[in-house]
């Protein structure tokens, strides 16, 4: 009877200092785990870097065009500088002395003055064609 009381006692003691705070560990490096595809480790949804980028996200495994990302700005409020800065995210502005007259929407990025371009981006941006969703 004593035997069995020992063995219990040290098989007890053994699991007891096995459930540690520690992470699994391979050697001396911590085990890996591997997170789902749709998240990023470390970002929230409710944080204030999370809320002040664009909301220009493209399908999973398949890229937006620039035309269905200035399509996504039109959603936010017009005139407002959040617009401004998601057709920014989507064409970095260059602003340029002496700017060329825009004849498509990738010249409004070479306009130095934010109403002008929200302007010229507005413009380009209702008059591009819906296009089907698939």
């Amino acid at each position: 009877m004593r035997m069995i009381l020992a063995v219990a006692a040290v098989l007890y003691s053994a699991s007891a200092f096995a459930q540690t705070d520690t992470p699994p560990m391979v050697g001396d490096k911590p085990l890996v785990q591997v997170k789902p595809k749709g998240t990023k480790a470390g970002t929230k949804a409710g944080t204030k870097e999370a809320a002040a980028k664009p909301a220009v996200a493209a399908p999973k495994g398949k890229p937006q065009s620039i035309a269905l990302r200035l399509q996504a700005c039109l959603d936010t409020d017009d005139g407002t500088k959040d617009r401004l800065n998601c057709y920014d995210a989507v064409l970095p502005p260059t602003p340029k002395p002496k700017p060329p007259k825009a004849k498509g929407v990738s010249d409004c990025r070479f306009l130095k003055e934010e109403d002008e371009r929200l302007a010229c981006f507005n413009g380009f941006a209702e008059s591009i064609p819906k296009l089907p969703k698939n």
